[in-house]
């Protein structure tokens, strides 16, 4: 049983193919293109997926799209409706978009289709489950459970915000479900908006923001009571009633009425790039305990219909690592397993599966040998020697080569150990928006300096963002205040009292810049300002190079954790390729680049001679 699927036309558009159940490809359009979030038709990552399996589209047994577009054509039309005669330039702007492409949707993905390859569209199936449905398998499926209670959460599928649903063996359904134009993933990226940053992109670093926030002040619970008593109406199953007064995204061009929210909170919408105050960290505080709380009770009620263990969620919302962590902590289910490609991107390994198991029927199989069956995630492309030297010559780079992986690993450790940064390029490449390993930035853990460098010297990003530590998977609890595997950095869990430093007496008093660089614990460049960290758990049976990297590092060391960033630039795609990998050396202080055995002394290269310059080809994001 061959199926491809395909989530595309809003934003991360990529593609997946199974084969007999098992994920054998999987990867977002973005990062051919190099166009951060892109909504076209996945066309290269298609084109890669059916490479690597070694395929044709005259093979398929189904192609599979990631959501009912008719469905959200009747959303639209019933919601302009209901909201008339407000709204009426975003209908106008909308609809007249909506019947040239996504009415048409199946005669589109024919034709994009056609022109990768001709097949006889009647031997391969066209099938479109719903949004949430294909969350939802994207979650349960790949898990090690055989039942389990699944919650999807993001902004809006068709009608669906958010759901709970039930996984047993290979049978799923949906138990309930959230309405548009009730959200809570609208509402995170309503306060995204609000605070200065870019809808569907910029919500992770609100939720890096909001620990700078005063943990228990009357500011926090003032915002928090004004956000309950006016914006959201929160009941005992965690379902959720917006007043849209407030909101503008259900007719309007816009997430809110800028007006309203500032004489709601006392303040304009932050403009993009301006500096931070005290009080948009505490907002963005109030808002991330809110979301914990409706997450927390959307899953005790999860586990109120399931009765079940374990839980998987999928879903923009289940990217938010600190709420992850939250429910975690709260034991309300044994288990957790989050999809690592938890949002639109996911979806067409959802819509596969579900294809797979639900339309098909076929039998599902458990592999207890394996964690679960991402492999790690990396189910992207990987690149040959060969591939790699012929980069090399077209750039007339320098580099050393290593036969034995053993020798690069080794010189690799002590390069960090010296405080350079090195771009770390091995294997096939991350599906999702994390980089583990495949794709990284990688530094010294135990360098007060290394936090400050990578974010202003690097990623050329806001010095206030956070970065992640990539732990050994068997040291976790030396560090961590973890009792379980984090492989896909989707955890956030306290670094431990015995490594903190204490924070002086005036800490609390301090400008949010010099909280940010003060040396909160013996490894400060992945402690946050709360002491927080967002763990990657590294294994050998799904990443042997990257383990036995940080293995030497903690030869040498002592310390069983390095820093680990994507490798990219800011606004910028993960890097896919070494012609990527080696670009983004040249066009940042980076030390040096790693891919495979071959490695690349920043120094020692020749003068680069492309004049475009990354912060004009890149959007800020």
């Amino acid at each position: 049983m061959k199926i491809l699927g395909i989530s595309a036309f809003y934003h991360d558009s990529a593609a997946a193919y199974i084969e007999n159940g098992e994920i054998v490809a999987a990867a977002q359009e973005e990062r051919f293109t190099r166009i951060k979030h892109d909504p076209a038709f996945p066309a290269h990552a298609v084109r890669y997926c059916l490479s690597e399996a070694g395929i044709q589209l005259s093979d398929l047994d189904a192609i599979v799209f990631y959501d009912k577009p008719l469905l959200k054509m009747e959303r639209l039309l019933e919601t302009y409706y209901a909201f008339s005669p407000k709204g009426l330039y975003s209908f106008l702007t909308a609809i007249p978009v909506w019947l040239k492409e996504k009415m048409f949707l199946k005669r589109m993905l024919y034709d994009e289709l056609f022109a990768i390859q001709k097949f006889d569209k009647k031997q391969v199936k066209l099938l479109f489950p719903e949004h949430h449905l294909s969350h939802a398998a994207s979650a349960f499926y790949p898990s090690p459970f055989e039942d389990a209670a699944i919650l999807t959460l993001d902004g809006v599928g068709e009608w669906a915000t958010a759901s709970i649903g039930h996984g047993k063996g290979k049978q799923l359904s949906i138990l309930k479900e959230l309405k548009f134009p009730h959200s809570l993933g609208l509402l995170y990226s309503a306060f995204t908006y609000f605070l200065g940053f870019k809808v569907n992109s910029g919500e992770y670093k609100l939720m890096g923001l909001a620990p700078y926030g005063r943990h228990g002040s009357p500011e926090v619970e003032k915002y928090k009571t004004l956000i309950r008593e006016v914006l959201v109406k929160i009941k005992p199953d965690g379902s959720i009633w917006l007043n849209q007064d407030y909101f503008n995204y259900a007719t309007g061009l816009r997430m809110i009425h800028d007006a309203k929210w500032e004489v709601l909170f006392g303040f304009p919408t932050r403009e993009s790039e301006s500096n931070l105050a005290q009080k948009h960290c505490d907002l963005g505080l109030a808002i991330q305990e809110i979301t914990e709380e409706i997450v927390i009770l959307m899953a005790q009620e999860a586990k109120r219909l399931t009765g079940a263990k374990a839980c998987v969620l999928a879903g923009g919302v289940a990217l938010n690592c600190v709420a992850n962590g939250k429910l975690k902590d709260a034991g309300i289910f044994e288990e957790v397993f989050i999809q690592p490609a938890a949002g639109d991107a996911g979806g067409a390994l959802g819509a596969a599966l579900a294809a797979h198991y639900i339309y098909f029927g076929q039998e599902r199989i458990i592999d207890s040998t394996k964690m679960d069956a991402m492999a790690g995630s990396y189910l992207g492309p990987s690149y040959s020697d060969k591939e790699i030297e012929q980069m090399a010559k077209q750039h007339q780079a320098v580099f050393t080569y290593h036969p034995d992986f053993a020798n690069v690993s080794a010189q690799t450790a002590e390069l960090i150990a010296q405080g350079n940064v090195i771009g770390w390029f091995q294997g096939r490449m991350e599906f999702g928006p994390r980089a583990l390993g495949g794709r990284s930035i990688l530094g010294d853990p135990r360098n007060p300096e290394m936090q400050k460098k990578l974010n202003l010297k690097i990623k050329y990003r806001e010095g206030f963002r956070p970065f992640a530590p990539s732990v050994l998977a068997e040291d976790v609890s030396e560090y961590f205040e973890c009792d379980t595997i984090s492989p896909y950095m989707l955890l956030v869990h306290g670094v431990l009292p015995s490594r903190r430093n204490t924070m002086p007496e005036n800490y609390e008093q301090l400008d949010m810049m010099d909280k940010l660089y003060f040396l909160r614990s013996d490894l400060p460049s992945i402690t946050h300002i709360d002491y927080s960290a967002r763990i990657q758990t590294v294994h050998a049976e799904t990443n042997p190079r990257y383990h036995q990297l940080i293995s030497d590092f903690k030869a040498k060391t002592g310390v069983g954790v390095v820093v680990n960033t994507s490798f990219n630039v800011r606004g910028e795609p993960i890097v896919c390729t070494p012609a990527d990998a080696y670009r983004c050396l040249m066009r940042t202080e980076m030390d040096y680049l790693v891919v495979g055995n071959y490695i690349f002394d920043k120094k020692m290269q020749p003068l680069w001679k492309e004049t475009d310059d990354w912060k004009t080809e890149f959007v800020l994001d």
